[in-house]
């Protein structure tokens, strides 16, 4: 009656370890659902939001709670925030804009349900519903400034896959593989590009969805799919810098030297960012569901299905420390606030962490 899985989770390795990480304080939000909910970080805060509509503002140093709000509703997707506008979607595709003290500023709605963190920036509110109509509101009144629609492949992933605001445009991954560039102001696309081409005989083997979130810094936007690649392009132009084929359903990181993403087998990669040279590979976490690497100082935190944060060495690989959280899986992206990276888990708990 039971058979074993197809791919077991890797057993995790024991190691001696070579740096020291605390906790710094964490916090309990509410569990996720079968949603994802990532933390925000503004002005020396961290906003989340858990599915059961609650919001959140911590001080990122020491954890305290500055307040919580309840949205009307239940959540299906957020935080977005920049220096004076943080956004939340409800159920049915309902949009909250909040001012930072936590108080509504107004409602809208979008086209269907919403399932990717808005972003928030130049003055805007860009949410991208799951009929891939990708829509700009504006962040004091609530009014619809602008919307992009691109029509659906015939199967894709139910997936969070995010957005990025940088030089007054909005990145935004699509489904069927394609990373496009939209003027904030106007809506205009300026460019398009394919991180994934499907392929393959039949609809779900065509699946090559864009997944998690694409990374800009400097010159470079970054982005990676299912059945794809993880790929570079110029930020301006959409020209593609690199490509390597890779499979993911989560996104990647990006510092000054590399590239950092996990495939679809748990083997965690690093890329030179300049070239997209394979620097290093370490695969003893194999099926172990991982979230998407970040760069973190001399590190690379990884967290993993069980609640698990791995730090392994920016240059090679190799693991540095482990450290835990509350058991649950780690699906969102984590953030590097300050001193701190912080994570947050499906089940709610928010944890800090910085090296010690």
């Amino acid at each position: 009656m039971f058979k074993e899985p197809k791919n077991p989770p890797a057993a995790l390795v024991e190691f001696k370890s070579s740096m020291s990480i605390k906790a710094v304080w964490s916090a309990n939000v509410g569990a996720s659902g079968d949603y994802v909910f990532a933390p925000v970080a503004v002005q020396n805060s961290i906003f989340t939001a858990a599915a059961n509509g609650n919001i959140f503002r911590f001080d990122n140093a020491t954890g305290r709670e500055i307040w919580k709000v309840e949205a009307e509703l239940p959540l299906t997707a957020g935080v977005g925030a920049d220096s004076s506008t943080l956004a939340v979607v409800g159920e049915k595709g309902v949009l909250l804009a909040y001012d930072l003290d936590g108080k509504l500023r107004w409602k809208a709605q979008a086209s269907s349900e919403v399932l990717s963190t808005p972003v928030v920036g130049g003055g805007v509110v860009v949410v991208r519903s799951i009929d891939n109509h990708i829509a700009a509101y504006d962040s004091v009144t609530g009014k619809r400034r602008w919307v992009v629609e691109r029509t659906l492949p015939p199967l894709i992933l139910r997936s969070a896959a995010g957005m990025a605001i940088a030089d007054n445009s909005v990145y935004v991954g699509l489904p069927g593989g394609k990373l496009i560039a939209i003027t904030l102001i106007s809506g205009s696309v300026r460019w398009e590009a394919a991180v994934g081409e499907p392929r393959g005989a039949t609809e779900l083997e065509r699946v090559a969805d864009v997944s998690g979130v694409p990374v800009v810094l400097g010159s470079d936007v970054c982005a990676s799919a299912y059945q794809g690649k993880v790929s570079c392009f110029d930020v301006k132009t959409g020209v593609m810098r690199w490509g390597k084929a890779l499979s993911t359903d989560m996104g990647v990181s990006v510092d000054e030297r590399f590239v950092f993403a996990v495939d679809d087998k748990g083997t965690v990669n690093a890329f030179s960012r300049s070239a997209g040279l394979s620097e290093w590979k370490n695969d003893k976490l194999a099926y172990r569901r991982l979230s998407t690497p970040i760069s973190f100082g001399q590190a690379v935190a990884v967290a993993d299905m069980s609640g698990y944060v791995h730090f392994l060495s920016r240059e090679d690989g190799s693991f540095l420390a482990r450290t835990s959280t509350d058991g649950s899986a780690i699906v969102a992206t984590p953030i590097v606030a300050g001193a701190n990276v912080v994570f947050q888990t499906k089940v709610g708990e928010i944890v800090a962490f910085a090296i010690d």
